[in-house]
């Protein structure tokens, strides 16, 4: 057991082959820069490997320099920020290990700290270190005066506008996938671009600091090298004080510049990736786009540079040659949009020459089938509110009204209204108010089953979908509310649910043309004949969707639409009159109209109509043929509702929910009284009962 443990324990550690796979992949290579890092700031360095370090930082820094200008946008660059730090750590571990060279080993001459600090020391002096110093303070003052404190501010702005503008941008992307612009997919990586951006910025913004102080360290440190290898050289080593000015001078100026052009060259790098937000492409192609596409411009340009040219005393040759230059450059570009306006449509022509055409006014015609209005304190509701997106919802809600009803609603739109109150809502069918409401974010709706008031201290309110007595009630009332018996809901179910209600009453109406046209031709092929069969020669496709949204307004389901066809194509040939088409089709439909409407026992519990008010409603049909109108005394007719509403009141003690059973003949019509007083109530005929429906009388009307 000992010899399989230490086997197993022996093949759990990496091999070195592994190790160095991993070091080459770059899994390890990051960990050992930190500790090479550490290792600068402590050992000693010798001036070969010195040299070989500080080739690396400058051939980086042009390495970072040249991947910030060709990126595309600032999130392809994403580790710029830790580029940043470990870059900034780095020199300054260089600038503590040539320190260390120049203050030993000083008094040996230039080289003393390596030939890269001596060659930039005697390149920038060239003989005269006060030169040097005043190179090096330009330099110095450039980078943290202008580059990065120019860059810094660029990424603090770009931090706080991306972090304002999160909720909106959050909010286009959700409405863009309720609507269905795009899929959960797109949507998905857009939040995760959104999310990377608002880290980038903002990391970018911290990161800038660390270039502030890299140029404040390298000015004392080049500052203490001076004083400090003066002081040793003279003290210590008995050189005498120009000597030793001079040598230490040369290699502490070295230094400086050998740190500080690195540092430049990756401030400017910050520069560009900060401020290349909103610029599509790489630098190049940006600024060759914007600055030399217009002739205009560059005609100006070759103009001002020829009348600097013959300025007295002016040097004729360099103006001269950015006048041609500008002037040629222009040309091509006049001709080039010359060409370009040519391959357009002639008929085009002159509104290309005006001015930009306005957007039609029939665009502003279109409405929106189905609108949701949020007040401003609403649009949390947008994001992610404990993992319940109101667009999620929404979309979910759209799938099971597909689902159970036949056809997919048309999109939501989502957008804010600062007229609403602030935690209210309005729903908009074809831009009319349907419904309007408010909820209470970091609440939850407690409603009783019973239909009695809730008995918990909160706000009390109806339901807006339904009329119910219900509670708001904090969420940390959830255990009790929960253990008292109440129905728990979150402010975004309690939209989406009144949302319901209301794509249930305007089903009809959501049912257009297109809607039909679209149902029609999503048919499967089996079934692509019987609808050339039927439209237009048996019924239009005008009355096949009459019947469809006469159907949906008793909410039934149209998913079976070959079945429906069928029953059209039936009936069509005998009457025109939609709703004896209508009643054909429901008796078609019989087999689902009786499962729809089932109790929890699995029967049909329905309420009859007696024989009286059946003779009654017969004798009350008026007029010729299929146009047959009810002509129903109104003393009558308040006695029906009564007897109705008696009846389904006492089904309702009974925990039953029943339909009313009528005859064929008056269906339709006892449907239109009861519809307006009981819309849900469903009223069916004896021929839209299935002969293996096991019906459960309840009551008599």
């Amino acid at each position: 057991m000992a010899d399989a443990a230490l086997s197993k324990t022996a093949s759990a550690m990496p091999t070195a082959s592994s190790l160095w796979a991993g070091i080459l992949r770059g899994e390890m290579g990051l960990a050992l820069g930190v500790v090479g890092i550490i290792v600068l700031l402590i050992l000693p360095v010798p001036p070969f490997l010195l040299d070989l370090l500080l080739a690396i930082s400058l051939t980086g820094s042009v390495l970072i320099l040249m991947t910030a200008v060709l990126i595309r946008k600032p999130l392809e660059f994403t580790s710029f920020p830790t580029v940043l730090l470990v870059a900034t750590l780095y020199r300054l571990g260089l600038n503590i290990a040539s320190t260390r060279l120049i203050l030993g080993h000083g008094q040996e001459g230039a080289g003393g700290a390596g030939a890269v600090i001596a060659a930039f020391g005697k390149l920038m002096m060239q003989g005269n270190f006060v030169i040097g110093i005043i190179v090096f303070i330009i330099l110095l003052v450039v980078n943290f005066m202008v580059v990065t404190k120019g860059s810094g501010r660029i990424a603090e702005v770009a931090a706080r506008f991306t972090l304002d503008a999160m909720p909106g941008k959050q909010m286009a992307i959700d409405a863009d996938l309720s609507t269905g612009l795009i899929d959960q997919e797109t949507a998905k990586q857009r939040r995760k671009d959104l999310e990377q951006e608002s880290t980038f910025f903002g990391a970018m913004d911290g990161a800038s600091k660390f270039v502030k102080g890299d140029a404040v360290a390298g000015l004392i440190i080049t500052a203490i090298n001076v004083v400090g290898g003066i002081l040793i050289g003279v003290v210590q080593h008995k050189m005498p004080i120009g000597a030793a000015s001079a040598s230490y001078t040369l290699m502490s100026i070295g230094d400086g510049l050998v740190s500080q052009i690195p540092a430049l060259i990756i401030s400017i790098a910050a520069g560009l990736v900060v401020s290349k937000a909103g610029v599509e492409g790489s630098a190049n192609a940006a600024l060759t786009t914007q600055l030399s596409m217009n002739p205009v411009a560059l005609g100006m340009v070759s103009a001002s540079s020829g009348v600097i040219a013959l300025i007295p005393g002016m040097p004729i040759f360099p103006f001269a040659a950015l006048s041609l230059g500008a002037g040629f450059l222009a040309y091509r570009r006049s001709m080039t949009a010359g060409a370009k306006a040519a391959a357009l449509d002639p008929r085009l022509e002159e509104a290309v020459a005006g001015e930009p055409e306005e957007e039609p006014i029939s665009a502003s015609l279109a409405i929106d089938d189905i609108k949701i209005e949020l007040g401003y304190g609403l649009l949390t509701l947008i994001n992610d509110l404990d993992g319940r997106r109101l667009t999620d919802q929404i979309r979910a809600l759209r799938k099971t009204l597909a689902t159970e009803f036949g056809f997919v609603m048309p999109p939501v739109r989502i957008l804010d209204n600062m007229r609403l109150a602030n935690q209210g809502y309005a729903i908009r069918i074809k831009e009319m108010e349907a419904g309007a409401g408010e909820v209470r974010l970091g609440m939850l709706m407690a409603m009783d089953p019973r239909g009695g008031q809730v008995e918990l201290p909160g706000e009390h309110v109806r339901e807006p979908a339904f009329g119910l007595p219900a509670t708001w009630v904090a969420d940390d009332l959830r255990e009790e509310a929960t253990f008292r018996g109440y129905t728990i809901v979150d402010p975004a179910t309690v939209l989406t649910t009144h949302l319901t209600e209301i794509l249930k009453e305007n089903m009809p109406d959501l049912l257009s043309y297109s809607e039909v046209q679209k149902l029609l031709k999503d048919l499967p092929e089996g079934q692509k004949k019987l609808v050339d069969d039927l439209i237009p020669s048996v019924a239009t496709a005008t009355t096949v969707q009459r019947i469809l949204q006469a159907l949906l307004k008793e909410r039934v389901s149209i998913r079976d639409l070959p079945q429906i066809l069928e029953g059209i194509g039936e009936a069509a040939p005998h009457t025109s009159s939609v709703t004896q088409l209508v009643e054909q089709v429901r008796a078609r439909l019989a087999r689902q109209l009786c499962w729809a409407n089932r109790g929890d026992d699995g029967a049909l519990p329905i309420i009859t109509l007696s024989a009286e008010w059946e003779q009654a409603f017969a004798e009350a049909l008026i007029g010729p043929g299929d146009d047959k109108q009810l002509a129903l005394a109104p003393s009558r007719l308040q006695e029906f509702i009564r007897g109705v509403r008696e009846a389904f009141e006492r089904a309702a003690l009974q925990g039953e929910s029943p339909v009313l059973l009528t005859s064929p003949g008056v269906r339709p019509y006892v449907r239109s009284i009861i519809e307006r007083f009981r819309g849900q109530t469903v009223v069916m005929s004896q021929n839209e009962i299935h002969p293996r429906a096991r019906l459960k009388t309840v009551g008599m009307v």
